[in-house]
């Protein structure tokens, strides 16, 4: 049971979160900071949080676990602010998607990584954003990966995987550069090519007729496009040299089926996709037997 959690960024990350544990019966007391009183005082209004401070060392004082959900570009701020304000026995983690730059965040902010800090990220969001976007589910049977370092307190990386496994989620720990690699291939690629592909088709001379006769294909391909811009800047700037091979590796790749295209070469395209609908079909079916 945790008795006092302060959630710093109450939106769809940390009010699914407050959601999910309220809902569990495993949170006693649920704090709230932000700068905006009024996004705070809707999250009261939902039930999301009890209360509210716009002051982040006051919000965070004599919790026993403390969640950073904000862009990681602000994780530094926040992390100064939290500095002389956590009780000896608090657990601090987060939910930023790139570990390396959170981790060297916390280390300017305190002098060293404290030992009660467990860097985390929850594998799961939809489009939308926002308090009012959040719930309960959001978490259930999706991954969470820690991202602990040696020096990391044994307690606290199991305070912080029993506060996810009540949310229903796969804890899961990982090496933080390792993390960032995998997250690079599969979340940060796929997002910066739905964004980038959407603005290109926006800027065609005839965009309306495109995007009226977009199928679902678009639709789905396209989804993760309508993230939050704010948050995808800041993790393209955080993991910027494990994004930046990820889109070498994949522009190398690309010239290989334009040249394929170019030159009708059949076998070429016919190998290229067959290899491709295998891997996804794999992926599909193990996602599928272990959502059952």
């Amino acid at each position: 049971m945790i008795q006092r959690l302060c959630i710093i960024g109450v939106g769809l990350i940390g009010g699914s979160l407050a959601r999910a544990l309220r809902q569990a019966g495993a949170c006693e007391e649920i704090v709230g900071a932000g700068r905006d009183p009024a996004h705070l005082q809707q999250a009261v209004d939902l039930g999301v949080i009890d209360r509210y401070e716009t002051d982040i060392a006051a919000a965070a004082r004599d919790a026993d676990m403390v969640f950073v959900s904000v862009p990681v570009g602000a994780m530094a701020a926040v992390f100064g602010a939290l500095k002389d304000s956590l009780s000896d026995s608090a657990v601090l983690t987060d939910g930023g998607s790139a570990k390396g730059s959170v981790i060297a965040a916390a280390e300017q902010a305190f002098g060293q990584v404290p030992a009660q800090f467990v860097p985390g990220h929850p594998i799961a969001g939809i489009e939308r954003s926002g308090v009012s976007a959040s719930i309960p589910d959001l978490y259930r049977d999706r991954r969470v990966i820690l991202t602990p370092l040696p020096l990391t307190d044994s307690g606290a990386i199991a305070r912080v995987r029993a506060m996810w496994e009540a949310t229903g989620a796969t804890v899961t720990e990982m090496d933080p550069l390792h993390h960032d690699e995998v997250l690079a291939a599969t979340s940060h690629l796929p997002h910066v090519l739905a964004f980038a592909l959407v603005e290109s088709l926006a800027r065609l001379h005839d965009k309306r007729e495109i995007f009226e006769y977009a199928a679902g294909g678009f639709r789905d391909f396209t989804r993760i496009a309508s993230g939050d811009p704010d948050m995808w800047r800041d993790i393209c700037l955080a993991n910027a040299d494990a994004i930046l091979a990820m889109i070498e590796r994949f522009s190398t790749d690309l010239q290989v089926l334009a040249d394929a295209v170019r030159d009708h070469d059949s076998d070429k395209l016919q190998e290229i996709f067959t290899a491709a609908k295998q891997a996804r079909d794999g992926f599909a079916n193990t996602q599928l037997a272990e959502s059952e």
